[in-house]
């Protein structure tokens, strides 16, 4: 399984990116969303997190092609994996639909706000429905991803933050609402958190001086 690489990014074209490592060419396919980001970074270094998939129909006499798909974020990709487990939606069908931030599908699901997902490529009614029946509950770590956009290990890092701590707001009994309401307030100043600790007094800290 190649779960990541690394190389200079040559072309990125329709829903594949191509990148050279030392002597050899690998062809990514990549979501819309991603697209737009690494149109700027031709010739550039950068890192994809992958996953490995075989393409094609051999029961109608095709043949099966390996493929790569690829994320600028490890938890895009996971969010990505997530979306393919629902039942009637394969990975072609799943890379169609990502033409939005992972934050905003993720939102649109947790609110189970179906008409929104069917404004996506290829997600009709009935496989929105599904979606949200099966995804609904775990949505709070990817909603919580605003103003986290640095395709890098730390924005990684930071997500992990993210997630404790509104894993802690909810403890200190906020409802999950409000512990989003609270961290998108101090997220959205673009600040870095080293740890949970932290954010929550970034947190605590705005609270009072609204009061």
């Amino acid at each position: 399984m190649i779960t990541k690489i690394t190389g200079k990014l040559l072309s990125v074209a329709g829903d594949t990116a191509t990148l050279q490592i030392e002597a050899f060419e690998y062809e990514v396919l990549i979501p819309d969303f991603n697209r737009r980001q690494l149109q700027s970074r031709i010739g550039q270094t950068v890192s994809l997190h992958t996953l490995h998939f075989l393409d094609g129909n051999p029961s109608h006499g095709g043949r099966l092609t390996p493929r790569l798909i690829g994320f600028l974020r490890e938890v895009e990709r996971e969010f990505f994996e997530m979306i393919c487990s629902v039942d009637g939606v394969g990975m072609r069908k799943a890379l169609r639909a990502m033409v939005r931030p992972v934050q905003d599908v993720a939102v649109s699901i947790e609110e189970q706000d179906a008409k929104a997902l069917t404004t996506l490529p290829g997600i009709g009614a009935q496989t929105a429905e599904k979606i949200i029946a099966k995804l609904r509950r775990k949505m709070p770590k990817f909603a919580l991803l605003v103003g986290l956009n640095e395709p890098t290990s730390e924005a990684d890092v930071q997500t992990n933050v993210v997630e404790d701590t509104f894993q802690a707001l909810c403890a200190l009994g906020h409802s999950e609402s409000e512990a989003r309401r609270l961290l998108d307030g101090v997220l959205a100043k673009k600040g870095r958190f080293k740890d949970v600790e932290s954010l929550l007094r970034a947190i605590y800290d705005q609270s009072q001086g609204r009061e």
